[in-house]
């Protein structure tokens, strides 16, 4: 910790929003539209970022391919909301669950408790970096809505120093946080209406864009046929009946005989489609998949081209 406060008013995401001056004047319903008017600016801010979330897709999924993982790290809200894009990967892509990774500051303890006090330090942020064992393919996302944490930024040239792409997410324009890292991607929701309290617009721009990217991510890699998560992980009763209903659409199919395909695919969506549109065996619709990195649909591009 520096012996003196750092005076980061002059950040955007620290200054006064001129449009809450009257804030704890306003009745309830007043608050809520008020606070509904500036979320709005979410919508621009994702929409100024396009081209940065999209070469990050690309990044990202490149990487992949290469046998990378993805990594969020962040501290506070950046780092709880970095967790929890990453645990939602395995339920709804059937990723592994080192492929896409959340680490906090201060660890799981962090995610029910504030330890903000930890973003401070930025050989941490480089330690953990080294704990993960980061390499040459994999991305490292880290997320600081002021732009400035010093854990953040010493995980990201930590990871850079071990060959890995390095992405910075931050709410902040370019011009007051300068970065030089393989990706910059900047959120300009502006003030919030509780000053300094990124965990409203920044916190919500930030969720939308790591839907972005991790959804992306995962529709190039094919985890996706149409707008069907046919990678879903069959795990739970919720799951099994979205795995049934999907099966009954696209192959048109009823709910029995979707049963019937998906406990003959090991609960397996994507092969169970395979098996169904092409007529071959789940151990020969599964060598199809796997020569075509798990791409439904260029596997049956492929077996059409071959007729």
């Amino acid at each position: 910790m520096p012996d003196s406060p750092i005076d980061r008013g002059h950040l955007l995401t620290e200054q006064a929003n001129p449009a809450s001056q009257n804030l704890d004047q306003l009745s309830p319903l007043e608050f809520v539209d008020l606070v509904n008017a500036e979320d709005q600016k979410t919508l621009s801010a994702i929409a100024g970022a396009r081209e940065d979330l999209a070469a990050a897709i690309t990044l990202i999924a490149d990487s992949m391919r290469l046998g990378g993982r993805l990594f969020y790290l962040g501290a506070g809200t950046s780092g709880r909301l970095g967790v929890l894009d990453a645990s939602e990967c395995p339920p709804t892509f059937c990723t592994p669950p080192d492929l896409v990774q959340g680490i906090i500051a201060g660890g799981a303890g962090a995610l029910i408790r504030s330890s903000e006090g930890l973003e401070d330090i930025a050989e941490d942020g480089a330690a953990i970096i080294h704990e993960h064992h980061i390499h040459e393919h994999d991305v490292v996302v880290g997320i600081t809505a002021g732009g400035t944490t010093p854990y953040v930024h010493g995980a990201l040239k930590a990871a850079q120093q071990r060959g890995a792409a390095a992405i910075l997410i931050a709410c902040v324009p370019c011009e007051q946080v300068p970065a030089n890292y393989d990706g910059d991607i900047r959120l300009l929701v502006g003030p919030e209406i509780l000053a300094g309290s990124t965990r409203l617009k920044a916190g919500t721009v930030t969720k939308m864009a790591l839907n972005i990217l991790s959804t992306g991510v995962m529709v190039q890699l094919g985890k996706v046929y149409g707008n069907r998560m046919v990678d879903v992980a069959v795990t739970n009763t919720k799951l099994r009946d979205r795995a049934i209903r999907i099966l009954s659409d696209l192959a048109d199919l009823d709910r029995d005989q979707a049963a019937a395909l998906l406990d003959r695919s090991d609960q397996r969506v994507k092969l169970a489609l395979l098996m169904h549109w092409s007529g071959l065996s789940a151990p020969e619709a599964d060598a199809c998949l796997q020569a075509h990195q798990g791409h439904l649909r260029q596997a049956l591009q492929s077996l059409k081209s071959s007729d």
